[in-house]
């Protein structure tokens, strides 16, 4: 399909790369393509950022029905530009589709609509150490009615911002509390799916937890309110007696790309990895007999984020003497050393522009 490319009239300052807020400083441009049922996806354009117009009554206002993903383009050390594993994102993204019954975007579409915009937007990939474009594809129901039905017009959007670090402080481990009352998804429900809703039934336990000191919540599963899930908004390993464990995909864990990259290096250097159901009390006496010696969330937006406190109820527990521990930071390394280019990709992960 064709991208007809609109150029702003007038283009905006580039914010200084050493002091990038992740998320904050949007580009000149936008890649939008609509959906209707019956026609499919026509009208792929790259328009000039700015708000959109919709209808007060749209599907997605009501109803919630918006999936999203998140991806970067990286400047390597000779001025190029490149992407890690945009194909697993879009694959996940039409997964999240079929669950909140929005239509399914041709890979070779949706990967058209990232690429031709990270072109047109190249001078804003930052060279800095540490920065990258952040990549926001998202898709949203626009049918303007109100009843619980699904939408017959769609519109696929892409919007991109130069970021630095997610913590701007480093890779210092975090404090991090076992929810015990919210929770954030159930099996069956959407908690496998990139969805908006999932983020909003993490706001109060969030807020909660950063009141009493803590960055984020660990979430216990819906059913039986005792096996570990998430970490905020990011997937969870521990290392425990020198095997990795995280919890498995059952239905309510996302699928996270930096997730499965962890385990793949792991699986490489020659670790165990269990995927399986780990309780918090599993969790909490593997660290009072001293064999919980490392646990990291991994997300897109931080790579990995140690974590050096453990808190659930009356009870706190120190992880690796709340330091980052060496597998945590040689993943961090190795991760980032393929996304930058400064290190060889085994696993064909690179998409390069």
């Amino acid at each position: 399909m064709e991208i007809k490319i609109t150029r702003a009239a007038t283009l905006k300052e580039k914010p200084d790369s050493s002091k990038l807020v992740f998320g904050k400083a949007m580009t000149d441009h936008m890649f939008i393509v609509d959906y209707d049922e019956g026609q499919g996806w026509h009208d792929a354009r790259i328009v000039p950022y700015g708000p959109l117009s919709i209808d007060p009554a749209a599907k997605v206002l009501h109803y919630g029905e918006e999936i999203f993903e998140g991806l970067k383009a990286y400047r390597t050390g000779d001025g190029s530009i490149q992407l890690f594993r945009p194909r697993d994102n879009i694959a996940r993204m039409n997964n999240s589709a079929d669950r909140l019954c929005l239509p399914q975007i041709p890979e070779e579409l949706a990967l058209a609509g990232i690429t031709k915009l990270v072109e047109v937007e190249q001078d804003w990939v930052p060279r800095e150490k540490d920065t990258s474009l952040y990549i926001r594809p998202f898709m949203i129901g626009l049918d303007a009615a109100l009843g619980v039905h699904s939408s017959k017009h769609v519109q696929y959007i892409v919007v991109v911002c130069p970021v630095g670090a997610y913590y701007p402080e480093g890779l210092n481990p975090v404090k991090i509390f076992v929810e015990e009352k919210d929770v954030r998804a159930v099996k069956g429900g959407m908690g496998m799916a990139k969805t908006g809703g999932n983020y909003a039934a993490s706001l109060r336990a969030g807020d909660l937890a950063e009141k009493a000191g803590y960055s984020q919540v660990l979430w216990l599963d819906g059913v039986h309110r005792k096996y570990i899930e998430e970490v905020g908004s990011m997937n969870v390993m521990f290392k425990i007696a020198g095997k990795i464990l995280t919890p498995d995909l059952n239905g309510s864990v996302l699928d996270g790309i930096t997730r499965r990259s962890c385990i793949q290096l792991l699986k490489d250097w020659g670790y165990e990895v269990e995927e399986r159901r780990i309780s918090a009390e599993e969790l909490f006496a593997a660290a009072e007999a001293g064999t919980l010696e490392e646990a990291w969330g991994t997300g897109t937006a931080a790579v990995v984020s140690p974590i050096g406190e453990l808190a659930m109820g009356n009870k706190k527990v120190t992880v690796s003497n709340n330091q980052i521990g060496a597998i945590t930071q040689k993943l961090y390394d190795n991760l980032t050393a393929i996304q930058w280019g400064r290190q060889e990709d085994p696993h064909n992960w690179i998409l390069k522009l």
